[in-house]
């Protein structure tokens, strides 16, 4: 039986309220800022007014987009040092705090009539809080500390899972919450209230239920300190999350010799399929609200819970795949499946097709945690957290420019081709398996065989 104290050391409550909180708040925010320039836009004609709508919601999320992006950049790093060095529920409290806090904006805006300018001031305090890069981190940071490294993938995959499922159900009720209550108590205000109260849950347990696990030994090798394999362990947690097992052995053989050519394609392929599913995902909302699928609340409710059963199956099948397949196989398997995915969202027009598109993609998660896994293995475990910081930074920036580019694109083809940006989605992620490729084929060339089919 578990033991009070072991309890304490669970991340998981944190994980799956803080998850369905978020899955409150991106529903209620949409159609918020929705509700909003429908009634800025009033005296508009009704095709007219759907354009000036659509318009107005893509340029609030660029400008959105782009505060909640860079802002984590001044303060992730610092946080999470501060983590390191001084207390490991640093990068997990300040967050939390910056997420109640903007939510709380939300609700005032909602309640006080306020101009939705302010959810850029809203999303600004939650970058400089930490936001979800440094969160994610400091919950990675504990639950490999409670772990050994034999069974480090497995924690961490149900980690993962409890965000998935969390996510799933938040999404589905969200919808309901949001046309349930409007009529009572105003559109969005119950759907807000929740996700403030999850966030304030999530904030309490932090501080005072949740204890920092003592590190588990991992068994250092001959004249390495136990000290320095434990603290070893938060920078594992890239290769970790992919569950795979051969990211443990790749970590626990030999050193490795760098093939910076080999690092230099990973980076390109993560690079490439970001920018695909980062510019899919950001007009995808805008995608549904406007004709033909013209989704109400409940609907995307039930959309993004589709999206949330994406993220559990592509790690059921890291699971899977691994014990029979390389890593580089599983990148073009789920690289495939997002971009014939996204190739079928855009000519969606019934929404029974958008949950084809969306069985298509449901491993379309994998490519990122597995590029992590495979950079871990060409590169000495000393250079882990900075390989994968230079990694993390590179998607950030491209989050951030993609979000700008595609809005703009979607705009100018809004006339003529709604689902244009999904189309170049697709060609995007053809793109990025070129460098998979010639990772593929480097391997080949030093070890004589493709390395692209089993063990």
């Amino acid at each position: 039986m578990v033991g009070v104290t072991a309890m304490r050391t669970w991340i998981e409550p944190v994980v799956a309220c803080s998850q369905v909180a978020s899955a409150f708040y991106d529903t209620a925010l949409l159609l918020v800022v929705k509700n909003y320039y429908n009634q800025t836009n009033a005296s508009a004609s009704s095709h007219a007014l759907e354009d000036a709508q659509q318009k107005a919601v893509s340029n609030f999320y660029i400008i959105y987009n782009l505060v909640l992006g860079l802002s984590p950049l001044v303060s992730a790093y610092a946080l999470s040092k501060l983590g390191d060095r001084m207390h490991r529920k640093i990068p997990i409290c300040f967050p939390l705090f910056g997420y109640l806090g903007s939510k709380t904006l939300l609700l005032l805006l909602i309640l006080l009539g306020w101009p939705i300018e302010v959810m850029y001031g809203a999303a600004a305090f939650n970058g400089l809080m930490g936001g979800f890069t440094t969160l994610w981190a400091g919950v990675m940071a504990l639950g490999s500390l409670r772990s050994s490294e034999s069974r480090r993938s497995l924690r961490l995959i149900i980690i993962e899972l409890v965000y998935g499922l969390a996510g799933f159900l938040g999404s589905t009720a969200s919808g309901y919450l949001f046309v349930g209550f409007s009529d009572h108590y105003g559109e969005g205000t119950v759907l807000v209230s929740c996700s403030i109260a999850c966030y304030a849950f999530c904030l309490l347990y932090s501080l005072f239920v949740l204890t920092v696990p003592e590190p588990v030994a991992s068994y250092p090798a001959k004249g390495e300190s136990a000290e320095k394999a434990a603290s070893q362990g938060p920078a594992n947690t890239g290769e970790a999350a992919t569950g795979s097992s051969q990211a443990s052995k790749g970590s626990s053989s030999s050193p490795v010799l760098p093939s910076k050519l080999i690092i230099i394609m990973l980076f390109l392929s993560a690079i490439l399929y970001d920018l695909a599913v980062a510019g899919a995902m950001n007009v995808l909302p805008l995608f549904l609200l406007r004709e033909p699928l013209s989704w109400n609340a409940v609907e995307i409710g039930h959309g993004n819970a589709a999206g949330y059963v994406i993220f559990i199956t592509s790690f059921l099948g890291v699971f899977v795949f691994s014990k029979c397949l390389k890593d580089i196989t599983m990148i073009m398997i789920g690289v495939a499946s997002f971009s014939t995915g996204i190739l079928i969202m855009a000519f969606v027009r019934w929404t029974y097709l958008f949950y084809i598109a969306r069985a298509v993609m449901l491993f379309a998660l994998i490519p990122l945690p597995t590029i992590r896994s495979m950079l871990s293995k060409h590169v000495e475990g000393s250079s882990y957290g900075k390989v994968f910081v230079l990694l993390q930074l590179s998607l950030v920036t491209t989050g951030v420019v993609t979000s700008t580019v595609y809005n703009k694109i979607y705009q100018n083809t809004l006339n003529w081709y709604s689902g244009f940006c999904f189309i170049l989605s697709f060609l995007v992620g053809c793109l990025c398996l070129l460098p998979l490729s010639i990772v593929a084929i480097k391997n080949r060339s030093t070890t004589g065989s493709l390395q692209i089919l089993t063990e």
